[in-house]
């Protein structure tokens, strides 16, 4: 048999320190309307220096468990998309189980980067479909903060912390909703374009962030549209069939780019970019619970997500 996943529960959870584009200005040299006009970001929330990605995860989870009414003994699997785990081992995922309680839920992480909640939710969907698991939880959680150079203009500007988690079920022979399909694509040329440097003498043990900004955007409105176009054809549907398109919030000119390239409209582009920053793996699930908390995203609409596409 085959089984369908459905969104039942949703959750976010922000640090609640906040750093705008102003306070940045004290330090480097920048100012508001240059950071505003080059990525449409004014402000992003920081971790605190005791605020690990579990505890991010940790209330994200939470959240999508009561909006779903749902006990955390009740889930069976957990998976994490993370870059910035609480430490290289164990799993970070197993440290959000047991806080959560979840006791008979198997946990672990995936890493992809900016892409890695729709390589979670991919993992999530087809252990359902399997039938190997009934209620997954999904979690993007992000402390990208952790590893930022923040004296390096070109990369501090853009980033933030943040964490969001959906609740899926298991549903049998549904026809009218859930996750219709996942795509997923990668190319190791591009390795050296966004990595960490892994120096051990930075404050953090753990190397500072190094992108080339000029390929990344290229690139970015390449794949996107890659990604968009093979959710579209598997589905047989057309870009008007799609009721809110919700991208990975990396930068406003990259989303309008995309936007603009599959003529969707912008008033159909979920952006929270200028309140959260790029969140790199928790970016999409911020972006969309912000937009079902709202009342933008309703049940019974679709959504293209990265390369996931979704009847809510």
């Amino acid at each position: 048999m085959i089984f369908t996943s459905r969104v039942i529960g949703f959750g976010s959870y922000l640090p609640q320190k906040l750093v705008t584009n102003a306070a940045l200005a004290e330090t480097i040299d920048t100012n508001d309307d240059w950071i505003r006009q080059r990525t449409g970001i004014e402000q992003r929330h920081i971790a605190e220096d005791n605020q690990m990605c579990s505890d991010l995860g940790y209330h994200a989870a939470m959240a999508a468990l009561e909006k779903a009414g749902v006990s955390a003994s009740d889930v069976d699997m957990i998976v994490l998309a993370t870059t910035t785990p609480d430490h290289p081992l164990p799993a970070t995922a197993t440290r959000i189980q047991a806080k959560l309680g979840a006791i008979t839920a198997f946990a672990f992480d995936v890493q992809a980067v900016c892409s890695g909640f729709v390589y979670a939710l991919a993992v999530a969907d087809n252990f359902i479909r399997c039938g190997q698991a009934k209620k997954v939880l999904v979690i993007g959680a992000e402390t990208i903060s952790k590893i930022v150079d923040w004296q390096d203009r070109s990369t501090c500007i853009l980033f933030g912390d943040g964490a969001g988690a959906l609740l899926l079920t298991a549903e049998e022979n549904n026809n009218s909703g859930g996750i219709l399909s996942t795509h997923l694509f990668s190319d190791g040329h591009g390795y050296d374009s966004l990595y960490v440097d892994n120096s051990i003498e930075t404050p953090n043990n753990r190397g500072f962030m190094k992108m080339d900004g000029r390929e990344i955007f290229k690139s970015a409105v390449e794949k996107i549209g890659q990604a968009i176009e093979k959710a579209l054809d598997y589905n047989k549907l057309d870009v008007s069939d799609i009721d809110w398109f919700v991208p990975h919030q990396a930068n406003r000119r990259i989303i309008e780019a995309v936007s603009a390239r599959f003529q969707i409209p912008m008033e159909k582009t979920v952006l929270t970019i200028q309140g959260h920053a790029n969140t790199s793996a928790a970016s999409i699930p911020l972006a969309m619970v912000a937009a079902a908390n709202d009342g933008r995203i309703k049940p019974g609409g679709g959504i293209t997500w990265g390369a996931a596409l979704i009847r809510w």
